[in-house]
């Protein structure tokens, strides 16, 4: 497969600057606004701008979005290529994310999946080991997403017997 074929795949083309260049190529200054939540969250929200990936604030700290490192120890179904599509799916609609494109791998012999859902808001990866029961995942999104929720659906699909979360907020040495 050719270089640029397997970028086209990716979503991305050679003869054109990618879809993020040209929006911010084209962008004009925008005004913002501090929008606080029902819960009592502050948000950054852009006035003349509707995409989601913009900084927010919570607990008095601006950051870029929230990067959860997932382990999935003990789970099963981690070789159904279709299932984890599907899984991967239902995280995003139920984080309130924007899927852009989905690309997974089916490793042989042991079964393995490796692949990313990639969002507006950032991606979601997914890397398993299904002789060992192990699923490794990056949850990371921006702006309104609400990673979290990508929780409750991989326990669910999976049925892991422990599920280990670390949280990161990404950016906010430049927020």
């Amino acid at each position: 497969m050719s270089k640029a074929h397997a970028l086209f795949q990716l979503g991305m083309d050679l003869n054109q600057g990618s879809s993020t260049t040209q929006t911010e190529e084209n962008k004009t200054a925008v005004q913002n606004v501090v929008k606080t939540t029902d819960s009592g969250t502050s948000n950054v929200v852009n006035l003349d701008d509707d995409r989601k990936d913009y900084f927010i604030e919570r607990d008095g700290v601006r950051f870029a979005g929230t990067h959860l490192i997932i382990d999935l120890l003990g789970a099963s179904r981690l070789d159904d290529l279709e299932f984890i599509q599907q899984t991967l799916i239902e995280c995003v609609e139920k984080s309130k994310a924007t899927l852009l494109h989905i690309h997974l791998h089916h490793f042989t012999p042991n079964g393995g999946v490796s692949g990313v859902a990639v969002l507006a808001e950032s991606h979601i990866s997914i890397h398993t080991w299904p002789e060992k029961g192990y699923a490794a995942l990056d949850v990371f999104m921006c702006g309104d997403a609400e990673p979290h929720n990508a929780i409750a659906v991989l326990k669910e699909a999976f049925g892991p017997d422990k599920v280990v979360v670390d949280e990161f907020r990404r950016g906010k040495e430049v927020g």
